[in-house]
């Protein structure tokens, strides 16, 4: 029981009127995921979604070192069945956070990396602190540290940058700034950060005064757009990711696999 209540404490959720709350709240270990606090994330976006006077939810993390770590790779290693399940449970994330109808501002002050990346990219809108590329970049490095890209690390990308920035980011593991995501009008806002708290939700307040259906029906159509794409790329990622911790494939073999998903996701 303590364990569940001191993950439960690492995910926390408030309000502030029309405005959800959610903070990743594990400082100590760089706000780095374990599997039931992803469960936890994917509860509390949940219980935004689904309260009547929530319009916007914020997803944020306390202090200024990091945004998130992104997976913690400690509870990975050595454990098939928690690779299985981080994997699982971060699609369930990234792919709540695209397509729930409530609007999500991920406010970010600090470094991100993996999974922490991914968050920001699934997001609906941004707000960074003004900060130099030390204190706050985001970082792909899953090629770099042989761990394969999944639960969105290969779809978000695309979505959000297109094609030509998605393979930069995900082939040169490169950290990237404040300046070079203003480059690519990436941050939708960029507060002081000793101001970011405050303007974060004063820029929410300012969302959440449209009607609902101005509000929600938007995103609802973009998804609709796009819901049997998004589905079947993180499959994609999914099955290629099987594929790539399959050991003592020969280059025919991994040949043969890529016709045959060009076939099967055409």
């Amino acid at each position: 029981m303590f364990k569940d209540l001191m993950n439960e404490n690492n995910i926390l959720y408030e309000t502030e009127g029309r405005i959800g709350l959610i903070t990743i709240n594990r400082g100590d270990k760089a706000h780095a995921f374990n599997v039931q606090m992803l469960k936890t994330l994917y509860k509390k976006l949940e219980e935004a979604d689904n309260a009547d006077k929530i319009k916007c939810v914020i997803i944020k993390s306390n202090g200024n070192r990091f945004f998130s770590a992104g997976y913690d790779l400690k509870e990975i290693q050595g454990s098939p069945e928690n690779v299985k399940l981080i994997t699982e449970w971060g699609r369930k994330v990234n792919f709540k956070i695209l397509t729930m109808k409530k609007i999500i501002i991920t406010q970010v002050q600090g470094k991100a990396i993996g999974f922490g990346t991914l968050m920001i990219l699934a997001s609906d809108l941004r707000v960074f602190a003004d900060r130099p590329k030390e204190d706050l970049y985001i970082h792909l490095p899953e090629l770099a540290i042989s761990a394969f890209p999944q639960t969105g690390a290969t779809l978000l990308p695309l979505l959000a940058f297109g094609l030509t920035y998605a393979k930069n980011l995900l082939y040169t593991a490169d950290r990237i700034g404040l300046e070079e995501l203003k480059n690519i009008n990436f941050p939708n806002r960029i507060f002081l950060l000793e101001e970011l708290d405050e303007a974060t939700l004063s820029f929410a307040k300012q969302i959440a005064k449209y009607q609902l259906p101005f509000l929600f029906f938007p995103k609802a159509m973009l998804n609709i757009m796009n819901k049997n794409y998004i589905s079947a790329c993180m499959d994609l990622e999914d099955e290629c990711g099987r594929m790539a911790y399959t050991k003592g494939k020969s280059v025919k073999e991994l040949d043969e696999f890529i016709k045959h998903i060009y076939h099967k996701y055409p």
